[in-house]
Formats: C-alpha cells, structure tokens, sequence
C-alpha cells in the first residue's frame, strides 16, 4: 500500500454529485485505514448536484476561487482559506459563479463511497 501520493500521479474522475475530484489518499490505494483526502475542482459557472451521505462526514476547504455554499436551509459564499464542516445526512451542493476554477480539498470520514452519495435532484444533462 502507497503511503504517499503525488498529485501529478493521481488520476481524477468525475463523483456522483458532478465535481472532478483526485483521490490523494483513500483506504482502498494507500496505506491509511479511516478517511480519505481528496482535492475537488468545480470549473467557473459550473455546480455540483445537491446530494447528502447518510454515513459520511466531510470537512471542505477551500485552496482557491470562489462558490456558493449550500448547506442544508442556508446558502453562503466560501472562498481561499474557508473550511466547511458538513455532518452526515445533511444536504449540499456548491455553485461557482467564476471566473476561476473552485479548487477544495475534501477530507472524509469514513472514506468517501459512491455508494454514500444520495443525489437528491435528478442531474441535468
């Protein structure tokens, strides 16, 4: 099992809720056993689709650009330096108006599943 990844090295797929995301560390590839760590980028004028985890917790911190945060009832910008926590079942998504690229770093615990990914709207396109 790898105990260090370097950014460059990690592939990015597109989660369920839309976003392009790197696993930089993850339980089922490298060494660490409860969580993972991921950096998420939202492009300008793009969102991610509303969507909750009944088991997972997610910390959101935000690396550069800008968004809106929708976080249960409440919507709120998040830009450089912003962290987020969200708590298990709670319903968010992000909006970047732009003009630059919103790049996160997600930590989830336990380590994020598609399978722990309730969208809660039908995806557009």
């Amino acid at each position: 099992m790898a105990w260090l990844t370097h950014h460059g090295e990690v592939v990015p797929y597109v989660t369920r809720d839309g976003s392009t995301i790197r696993e930089l560390m993850h339980p089922k590839f490298h060494g660490n056993r409860a969580q993972s760590l991921a950096e998420a980028e939202v492009t300008a004028g793009a969102s991610t689709i509303l969507h909750r985890h009944q088991r997972t917790e997610e910390l959101y911190h935000v690396l550069s650009g800008r968004a809106v945060m929708t976080l249960g009832d409440r919507r709120f910008p998040i830009g450089p330096g912003d962290t987020v926590a969200i708590s298990p079942g709670t319903p968010h998504a992000l909006h970047n108006p732009g003009p630059d690229p919103l790049r996160i770093l997600c930590c989830c615990a336990p380590a994020y599943d598609h399978a722990d990914t309730e969208l809660l709207v039908e995806p557009t396109s």
